[in-house]
């Protein structure tokens, strides 16, 4: 349960660093509303499972999970560059969330 929580905090993660771009310098309120309220609801569910989860794991995992969903969507809504040593190293960073999962008892 607690690696599902971790998730969806990566998920909020995810949608308050996007906010943060909709929010124009938080000087627009309900897109700023929306982005605080992720930010707060991916750093409750984070807390809530590192209760049974190894600190290093959870947020490196939480980390991982947020960047790895930021830059994609970044290129998706943004038109970022989606260059091959972008998407590699993402790649990478997926890697790394499957094998510490993997390796957390």
């Amino acid at each position: 349960m607690n690696w599902f929580l971790l998730l969806i905090a990566g998920l909020c993660e995810i949608g308050w660093a996007i906010g943060l771009k909709y929010t124009e310098g938080l000087t627009r309120l309900w897109p700023s509303v929306a982005t605080l309220a992720a930010m707060v609801v991916s750093v409750v569910l984070l807390g809530v499972a590192m209760k049974t989860l190894p600190v290093g794991t959870a947020y490196a995992v939480w980390v991982g999970i947020g960047a790895v969903g930021t830059a994609l969507l970044g290129i998706v809504l943004f038109e970022e560059p989606a260059s091959f040593a972008r998407l590699a190293s993402l790649a990478l960073i997926c890697a790394g969330i499957v094998g510490l999962k993997l390796t957390t008892p």
